[in-house]
């Protein structure tokens, strides 16, 4: 029975870099896949793309390729990756040009396109998800990317592509891609691309299957996690998986490992919605067989939905964030009298903020309403963070600025640190029909 070995080399943008080309010299795969591209980095990647044209595409999209392309290329072994990002054209031709200065003629670089569909939100009546607030009422909006499927990348792979890069794709879609093409499954086989979607799921963030994420000393100990091999999936025709790790490696994968990935951002178990298929996990059945093996079956799949979730972004005003420690006897009480100080400060000047957070790391920043330090003991060390959100940057500037002249008007004994100011582009999802959206594919051949 043929089976079809993918590794992914990145489960998000600030991965490693230096894990792929192990997985790539000895992991024995045909595909290499670079999961680096979430709603925080889209938004950011269109910032980028707004400041300059040439940009947009994910910032490591040239070292990633510099590490592992003549070994793909020496190997036979195919890159899938959304670091397309918010400029694919882009990143096609920073990829081409990588390939040349490398002497790697031969190769053919596909990008997808379509994912952006800022036109048809601005056009249409949509509302935001989370609020149900009209689109159309968000001040500025600037982008608005669609989640597409394997469809497209498949499309590539059928044309010869060795490197494939996209925009806004769904996660396991880019892993779902191979296994369909490589299986030649039906784009109606809702079974089996239930399966390869549950496949996706559990690679999709990296090394969170291998043993990173999961480690918690004394009580769930991973070996050599400074070294943490990243994941393969051998995947037979029926959607059945081996799931293993860089061979030599540290990390873990085991049945417990797997089940935290496999429970990661579920929803409904039953009804998994993707570009691709409705994917349904609660048949998923894992069993550990040889260490750093875990097979996975059961799982299953309906129809896909009708419409595409779509990230939209927009201007959402500025943040001033500034941070001060304390140190000694009644550290926790001035730092908090510090946040107070700022935001009376603010109220006085006429600073009116749009939200403001102000906390004390380590006492209530992960807890928000704590009324006493951790396990009841007066830390001898406190540091206060004061956030706000403001309509411009000189209102965001004017709180850094309340904070840092603590210094000589606040509790004693303060120490001012990492002062920032930044503007904010919001993030809300909507859906919009699919057949609204038309992705499209286009390839280059690297010539000497």
């Amino acid at each position: 029975m043929k089976r079809v070995r993918v590794g992914v080399g990145a489960g998000f943008s600030g991965d490693r870099l230096d894990a792929a080309l192990p997985l790539v010299e000895r992991g024995e795969i045909g595909y290499l896949i670079f999961e680096c591209l979430a709603e925080r980095t889209i938004a950011l990647a269109q910032r980028d793309r707004l400041r300059d044209s040439a940009r947009g595409y994910h910032p490591f999209l040239e070292q990633r390729l510099r590490r592992v392309l003549p070994a793909c290329a020496a190997r036979g072994v195919k890159i899938v990756s959304n670091m397309g990002a918010a400029n694919p054209i882009a990143a096609g031709e920073r990829a081409a040009a990588v390939a040349r200065e490398l002497g790697l003629t031969g190769l053919k670089i596909a990008v997808v396109l379509g994912d952006d569909v800022l036109d048809i939100v601005k056009q249409g009546e949509y509302v935001a998800a989370e609020t149900g607030q009209p689109i159309a009422g968000l001040v500025d909006v600037v982008s608005a990317n669609a989640y597409l499927g394997a469809g497209p990348i498949r499309e590539a792979l059928e044309w010869g592509a060795d490197v494939v890069l996209t925009g806004r794709v769904a996660d396991p879609s880019l892993i779902v891609a191979p296994l369909a093409f490589e299986h030649d499954w039906p784009e109606d086989d809702w079974p089996r691309l239930g399966a390869g979607t549950i496949v996706g799921h559990l690679l999709e963030c990296a090394a969170q299957v291998t043993g990173g994420y999961f480690a918690d000393p004394g009580y769930k100990d991973v070996p050599n996690l400074a070294d943490v091999g990243y994941p393969i999936a051998q995947v037979d025709s029926s959607g059945e998986a081996l799931i293993s790790k860089t061979p030599r490696t540290g990390g873990l994968v085991s049945t417990a490992t797997c089940k935290e990935q496999l429970l990661y951002e579920l929803h409904d178990p039953a009804r998994y919605l993707t570009p691709d298929v409705t994917a349904d996990f609660t048949g998923v059945r894992l069993a550990q067989v040889e260490q750093d093996v875990v097979r996975v079956t059961g799982g299953s799949g309906t129809a896909r939905p009708d419409t595409l979730k779509v990230t939209v972004g927009y201007r959402a005003g500025w943040i001033g964030e500034a941070q001060v420690s304390y140190g000694g006897p009644g550290a926790v009480e001035r730092a908090r009298l510090a946040g107070e100080v700022v935001l009376d400060r603010l109220e006085r000047l006429g600073v009116h903020p749009i939200e403001t957070r102000t906390e004390i790391v380590g006492v209530n920043s992960l807890y928000p309403g704590s009324a006493s330090p951790v396990l009841g003991a007066a830390p001898r060390e406190a540091r206060a963070r004061v956030a706000v959100r403001t309509h411009t940057a000189d209102e965001a500037e004017m709180a850094v600025h309340e904070v840092d002249s603590l210094g000589l008007n606040g509790p004693s004994g303060g120490s001012i640190a990492a002062m920032n100011v930044r503007e904010v582009l919001g993030v809300v999802s909507t859906f919009v029909p699919r057949s609204l959206i038309q992705p499209s594919v286009s390839i280059e051949e690297i010539r000497a």
